[in-house]
């Protein structure tokens, strides 16, 4: 029988600032292209480190424009971790690129970059690193790949805003770096996204491409008119609108705040779940997570359907990060097959994300630990993985 209070994996956390701040822009004489977004650019930039940020609607659209500035496109490869959200590789396939899995890092479940170090040709245009629950992959050693290919790295940090390495934050480490504000990420605009860049060039063409591929010259509009434009390529409408930007500029003032809880409640699962037989996620030295997801790993998969199950039972709502994208039906006709990629599909195998989020209260945190350790983890009955 399910309790009576169902804690969910994550979810947003919006105040009356929140909701204030929206409505101020409401009232305001732009609804969108104007100010809360050029407020809410300049703030990622100030938290990212990046000299310039452009927000877009989704951190679909951020992938899809980071790839398209990099100049990814038919004939060309993109390499990345099969252990995320299928739209870090989908973003490539619109563009007619190639898709490539490395497989990853079992201790963080972040790309392994010898595994890149493997798979790189002189095709390969873009490697995009993701993230992983938060923990920052390995940009030093992706970039002394870097010096031996010509290849743009690219940061799914989808997961990550707020997370540092070396006392870097997440937005300096790579060429580019793309955000996800969707409701259960470090803050939320709803739905948008963001690309992070200290490439000029780079962001003036993720900026174009997110309005229809068009441009704004004022040399030009001195020369022809004020009213003049030019489509220079073929882009998309991915605008991010002042409602959603003053929404996030309001949550951006708490991301401090708000990581510093989830590593909190981080802490608190290492103490509380150690000795049960789940692999606890690890931090590596000079990292510091965002901590978006906690993922514990059961012994083995066949454990892991029921050890889900019955935490679902309890009034947990876990979930799984992520199925192998490789493993998704559209992949498979693709030609991709099972596999591929060994250590990520025995991460997946054995991966159940607890809740972790903001609103936890301590009570909350304390209830999960109590209800995890009331599951018999290694006494269910055998079945097989999902």
């Amino acid at each position: 029988m399910r309790t009576a209070k169902t804690i969910p994996y994550g979810r947003q956390s919006v105040d009356d600032d929140d909701v204030e701040a929206v409505v101020a822009a409401l009232r305001g004489e732009y609804l969108t292209t104007g100010p809360s977004v050029e407020r809410f650019e300049k703030g990622l930039a100030t938290v990212t480190g990046a000299k310039h940020v452009s927000v877009l609607n989704s951190g679909t659209a951020a992938l899809h424009a980071a790839y398209f500035a990099a100049g990814l496109g038919p004939g060309k490869k993109l390499i990345t971790s099969p252990l995320t959200f299928a739209a870090t590789a989908n973003a490539a396939l619109y563009l007619g690129a190639e898709v490539v899995f490395a497989d990853i890092d079992p201790a963080t479940g972040c790309l392994d970059p010898k595994s890149v170090a493997a798979l790189l040709d002189e095709r390969v245009r873009v490697v995009t690193a993701v993230d992983y629950a938060g923990h920052p992959c390995d940009y030093a050693a992706l970039r002394v790949l870097q010096s031996r290919f010509d290849f743009t790295l690219i940061a799914d940090a989808c997961h990550s805003l707020g997370a540092t390495q070396a006392g870097r934050p997440v937005g300096t480490l790579a060429d580019a770096s793309c955000f996800s504000f969707h409701p259960v990420k470090p803050i939320t605009t709803g739905e948008g996204g963001a690309v992070a860049t200290d490439d000029g060039d780079f962001a003036a063409r993720v900026a174009r491409f997110r309005t229809h591929g068009i441009e704004r010259n004022p040399v030009e509009q001195a020369e022809r008119g004020g009213w003049f434009y030019a489509m220079r390529d073929l882009g998309f409408n991915y605008r991010l609108c002042d409602l959603q930007c003053a929404l996030g500029a309001s949550q951006l003032r708490k991301l401090s705040r708000f990581t510093s809880r989830r590593r909190e409640i981080a802490d608190a699962y290492h103490a509380g779940l150690t000795g049960l037989g789940l692999t606890l996620p690890s931090v590596r030295p000079g990292a510091e997570s965002a901590w978006h997801l906690y993922v514990v790993r059961v012994a083995e998969a066949a454990l892991r359907r029921v050890f889900y199950e019955q935490l679902h039972a309890a009034g947990l709502g876990v979930q799984v990060h992520y199925i192998p994208v490789y493993w998704h039906p559209y992949y498979e006709q693709l030609g991709y097959r099972r596999g591929l990629c060994p250590e990520a599909e025995e991460f997946y195998g054995r991966a159940v994300s607890l809740p972790i989020f903001p609103e936890m209260g301590d009570a909350d945190v304390a209830n999960v630990i109590e209800r995890v350790r009331r599951v018999r983890i290694g006494q269910q009955p055998t079945r097989s993985a999902a």
